[in-house]
């Protein structure tokens, strides 16, 4: 019976480990579309979701058959429950990669007002967020997690700065406003997804240590 459980935990790790892939994916053509105004990536960003939206399903389903079957209690139990909050997050990040690829759409003819800086790193260091909160949880190492956590600062800084920047910019030009808009909304999106990689690594200190973050 216990063989069996591993059997099914290990392929609850492997699923995750496939989202992860997926999600990571999605967000490197989001990021690449965006900074080139490729339509063509931004439009195979987008492909990605069903995917990722099946995904989850799949692993949810998983989740609950073996909260029902298995009845797992402490460290197993955690581990199962931290898997279907982390889904949950990780599917928001497939949206937010989504979100971001229809503004580069609606942005893909028109010069950007201004030379992309903080937005890509931004969307650099977010993507490093997320790969090492789903390495955190693969690996099942509480300081990587805790690393993720505490580097959602850096991410936070920088979209002050984009607001910042984005503010002035509308103050000394008014026509610029309405695009200036669009990548204030970009740079939300990838703040969110930090946000989103923030909660998975802290399922991840919980599913270690029964702690939260």
């Amino acid at each position: 019976m216990r063989i069996k459980f591993e059997e099914q935990l290990s392929g609850l790790n492997d699923m995750l480990i496939e989202m992860g892939a997926l999600i990571e994916t999605a967000i490197t053509l989001a990021i690449q579309a965006f900074e080139n105004q490729d339509l063509e990536l931004a439009k195979k960003a987008i492909s990605f979701d069903d995917d990722i939206d099946q995904k989850e399903k799949e692993i949810e389903a998983l989740c609950l058959k073996l909260l029902l079957q298995q009845q797992p209690v402490a460290k197993d139990l955690r581990v199962i429950s931290a898997a279907l909050k982390m889904v949950t997050d990780m599917e928001r990040i497939g949206d937010q990669a989504e979100d971001i690829s229809e503004i580069t759409m609606l942005l893909a003819d028109v010069p950007y007002i201004k030379k992309l800086e903080h937005i890509p790193q931004m969307a650099t260091a977010t993507a490093k967020m997320v790969t090492e909160s789903i390495d955190a949880f693969v690996k099942k190492d509480l300081a990587l997690a805790q690393a993720v956590i505490e580097y959602d600062d850096v991410v936070d800084d920088l979209f002050d700065t984009v607001k910042t920047d984005l503010i002035e910019l509308i103050r000394s030009d008014s026509d610029s406003g309405e695009q200036a808009i669009d990548l204030l909304m970009v740079a939300k999106y990838f703040e969110r997804i930090g946000d989103h990689a923030v909660n998975i690594a802290e399922w991840v200190v919980f599913s270690i240590s029964g702690k939260k973050g």
